[in-house]
């Protein structure tokens, strides 16, 4: 039955006028745009008009994102297994369908909540609570984690040579639509309300849908066509072809590759988290009021797109080691910066090192895997690195307010990130490319 849904479509990718990877990459990147409901930059917005109405408070708030988050977090290497399995087209499907229907049920979570205090005869805050629990896991489990995978590994199955420059383009596209989304979710709540925000977002996944079914396809080769609209030549000599390995998820495991480029990419998942969600308490408690927070992350956006543009272009060209002695640079300045950041010096070093993180990040996260392990198995090895990253994102919030409760201060933070940085750094040093052994 999958078999006949994946091959039955109006559009035929091998009778396109143009390379269809093309298409793939512009599908690919909407999808991952249409997962910003379940990132955590299109969960920020709602948090005081929705635990205004819910009638919870701010930590009890951030403890239903938090739980939320780490039950999905459980799921993901089991999706990335689906992804290998049934493909990009029928996961992408059934996660963007799940998370239009959570969206429309964060819209009436309060309809949900009042319909809950009536049938159990109570007030208590633990029945919101666990509604938000669950809701966070639906949209951060299909959102964050499925969608965004399932979109991003799709594109890199359609490239190999042109891999690094069209992720160049999908990175900075996202970025953009990531940016400014912030504003108009804003602007939607202030002025159709919270759940109007959320009715809009749904229907916006819905047409998602719609795109994914009649245009997002699976491997080339399913199609007659090769990775970056080579042609097949009968003269080509077998020597000259690009062989790769296919590795399983449990070889990748094995290889100190995974863990050195997974841990340091799931630290910026971690550390970039935290200081979003307690940017102005951070900037506060180093002396410098609200406005300053908000106005550290235009030079940081500015510093992660050149980065990224610069990066993914040469990507196609250089090893990857280069950017993830890169990135843990950048770990190691953004954490001395939030360490210094009373001193100017420390907000040239914490803008400097996650416009590093940011525009590395954009590149290692979706080139490492399909280089180093081959297509076969892409979506088991992505989803255990998408496990790592939902996971860094779900400890973060607590971590840093948990420093700043006990201590009075996120520098134990920034000093905890140096430790980790440099372990990290030592057992990367002269990491290879599993596909050169």
């Amino acid at each position: 039955m999958l078999q006949k849904f994946n091959k039955h479509s109006f559009i035929k990718p091998e009778k396109s006028p143009i390379f269809y990877g093309y298409i793939i990459a512009i599908v690919g990147t909407l999808g991952v745009v249409a997962s910003m409901p379940g990132q955590t930059i299109g969960v920020s917005t709602f948090t005081d008009p929705v635990k205004d109405a819910l009638g919870l408070n701010r930590d009890q708030f951030s403890h239903a994102y938090l739980i939320g988050t780490l039950l999905s977090s459980l799921l993901l290497g089991q999706a990335g297994k689906w992804f290998d399995k049934y493909g990009a087209r029928w996961l992408s499907l059934i996660a963007t369908i799940s998370l239009a229907i959570s969206l429309g049920l964060c819209a009436s979570s309060e309809i949900i909540k009042n319909k809950l205090n009536i049938l159990f005869h109570t007030n208590h805050w633990i029945i919101p609570f666990s509604i938000m629990v669950v809701l966070f896991f639906l949209i951060r489990f299909t959102g964050q984690g499925v969608l965004t995978m399932s979109s991003r590994n799709m594109i890199m199955k359609w490239f190999d040579e042109y891999r690094g420059r069209v992720n160049a383009v999908r990175s900075i596209l996202v970025s953009l639509a990531f940016s400014i989304s912030p504003l108009w979710i804003s602007l939607l709540i202030d002025n159709k309300g919270w759940q109007q925000a959320w009715l809009f977002m749904c229907f916006a996944v819905v047409v998602m849908a719609v795109i994914i079914y009649f245009f997002y396809r699976d491997n080339p080769e399913n199609h007659g066509l090769l990775p970056d609209g080579r042609k097949k030549s009968k003269t080509e000599n077998n020597h000259n072809k690009k062989e790769y390995r296919q590795f399983s998820l449990k070889e990748a495991l094995k290889t100190r590759a995974f863990w050195s480029y997974s841990l340091t990419i799931s630290f910026y998942s971690f550390f970039v988290t935290g200081f979003t969600f307690h940017v102005v308490s951070i900037f506060e408690n180093a002396g410098y009021n609200k406005n300053d927070a908000v106005a550290i992350f235009l030079p940081i956006s500015i510093i992660s797109v050149i980065l990224s543009l610069l990066g993914n272009v040469l990507a196609d060209f250089v090893k990857l080691n280069y950017f993830l002695y890169t990135m843990l640079v950048g770990g190691l300045l953004a954490s001395v910066g939030l360490i210094m950041l009373e001193d100017t010096l420390g907000i040239y070093l914490l803008v400097g090192g996650i416009g590093l993180l940011g525009g590395m990040f954009a590149v290692l996260n979706a080139i490492t895997w399909p280089r180093f392990y081959g297509r076969k198995n892409l979506g088991a090895i992505t989803g255990q690195l998408m496990r790592l990253l939902v996971l860094g994102s779900a400890l973060a919030p607590s971590l840093f307010s948990l420093s700043k409760t006990f201590l009075g201060n996120y520098q134990v933070i920034g000093i905890i990130s140096i430790v980790a940085l440099i372990i990290v750094a030592i057992g990367s040093i002269k990491v290879a490319n599993p596909q050169e052994r």
